[in-house]
């Protein structure tokens, strides 16, 4: 990977990542280290560890042309949840954490079938070029951090609100939905998408029914079938993400309603 492409990496998401990083507090499963609240002092180390991941992955595919007979691919896995670098991702920027995961499995799977090296070569660059994304996406996080513009990461859920906020921990929940099915963990995707709907939209539906009872209508039918009908058919992490980023359109659209809503209600008071 030329230091070109690492800072075309960073620059890329540089735009994208900053509503995300700046739309609510950061969430995490189960137990992290508190380096994902000092990302800064912790960069040089995020950079060491995607250069051993790019070499620990490489020679899985070199033992795979090699025809060493030992070879695991559950490897890869291992490698990827071994380093602090996978918490530090998957805490600020959801999206490219799929997408680490879905070129985790990218390789994995072209191993598992015999594909030809060259192939496997192609999913390992994928993979390898979503890593060095992920790392300036998380350079960028960590410079938002400095500045006091984002929270510091709960381990821990938050009660369900009302408001225009909640839309923005729905279109979180659904970013890692994707995370899940790409880390081949689709009951918990589709566990999610279940309690979103029901601890999350369900809460809001009133207000948004009074103001577009065809959006309300759409988004249930996507919450309760299409979602999860994305998932159970297994046609692909993109396909998933597809889903989720139409879904998000339409929750921008109810966000708005929302924020008029709330803006009603104070101006009655």
């Amino acid at each position: 990977m030329t230091t070109t492409l690492k800072k075309m990496g960073a620059l890329v998401f540089a735009s994208a990542v900053s509503f995300s990083l700046l739309s609510g507090n950061a969430m995490a499963n189960g137990a992290i280290g508190d380096h994902v609240n000092n990302l800064h002092a912790h960069i040089g180390e995020y950079t060491e560890e995607v250069h051993w991941l790019e070499s620990k992955f490489g020679s899985v595919v070199d033992a795979y042309e090699a025809k060493d007979k030992n070879l695991k691919t559950d490897v890869l896995m291992e490698y990827w949840e071994e380093v602090d670098f996978h918490s530090a991702i998957e805490t600020q920027y959801v999206p490219i954490y799929a997408t680490i995961w879905q070129g985790i499995y990218g390789v994995k799977m072209a191993i598992d079938n015999g594909k030809p090296v060259a192939d496997v070569r192609v999913e390992q660059e994928k993979l390898n070029h979503a890593l060095w994304q992920a790392l300036g996406a998380v350079k960028l996080a960590s410079q938002y951090q400095k500045k006091g513009l984002i929270d510091q990461v709960k381990t821990t859920e938050v009660e369900p609100t009302t408001g225009p906020e909640v839309i923005d921990d729905i279109k979180t929940r659904l970013d890692r939905v994707v995370a899940k099915y790409a880390e081949q963990l689709h009951e918990v995707a589709t566990t999610l998408v279940h309690d979103t709907y029901l601890q999350r939209f369900e809460g809001v539906e009133g207000d948004l029914i009074a103001k577009d009872a065809a959006l309300v209508e759409d988004l249930e039918k996507d919450f309760n079938v299409t979602l999860p009908q994305a998932i159970s058919q297994d046609e692909g992490v993109d396909a998933v993400r597809h889903v989720v980023e139409a879904m998000q359109v339409k929750l921008d659209k109810a966000r708005k309603l929302l924020v008029e809503a709330e803006k009603g209600r104070k101006d009655v008071f």
